[in-house]
């Protein structure tokens, strides 16, 4: 039962083709390309919109406390527009690879009459892998061996 377990979790980690090549492709990933991927994830989840719910709340319980100052309004609007222009950028990020995936992906399905195994998960794709794939579909030229 473990063996099965432990074989399970090694084919999530290296592909379901045992090569490895989604990890390899993961750590070749820019930094900052897996760090926007993350934060982009974490922040679409219930508990960010539920903290930044409750922080709004606390900011406006303090607002008597504080006698509703200028300062006071003014800590929530810096850090509000820090946040939003953070997010942004990381958000952006994560838009520009899964767009350029999807487009690659359908003009693979406009392209071809086979479908192609090697554009499945191509959103997981470093960008200089997605932008090679894009040069091999533009010249016709097939270097998968699943075609």
């Amino acid at each position: 039962m473990a063996s099965r377990q432990f074989t399970a979790s090694i084919t999530r980690i290296v592909g379901a083709s045992g090569d490895g090549a989604n990890l390899v492709q993961r750590r070749k990933e820019h930094w900052f390309s897996r760090f926007a991927s993350e934060i982009a994830t974490r922040s679409g989840r219930p508990w960010p919109f539920a903290l930044a719910v409750c922080t709004v709340a606390a900011w406006l319980v303090s607002g008597p406390i504080f006698g509703f100052s200028d300062t006071w309004q003014l800590i929530m609007n810096t850090v509000s527009s820090i946040v939003t222009f953070l997010m942004v950028f990381l958000i952006q990020n994560t838009q520009n690879r899964d767009s350029a995936a999807l487009q690659l992906k359908l003009d693979e399905l406009i392209r071809a009459t086979a479908p192609r195994k090697d554009l499945v998960g191509i959103e997981e794709m470093p960008q200089s892998e997605l932008e090679s794939k894009r040069r091999e579909l533009e010249n016709g030229t097939d270097t998968s061996s699943d075609a």
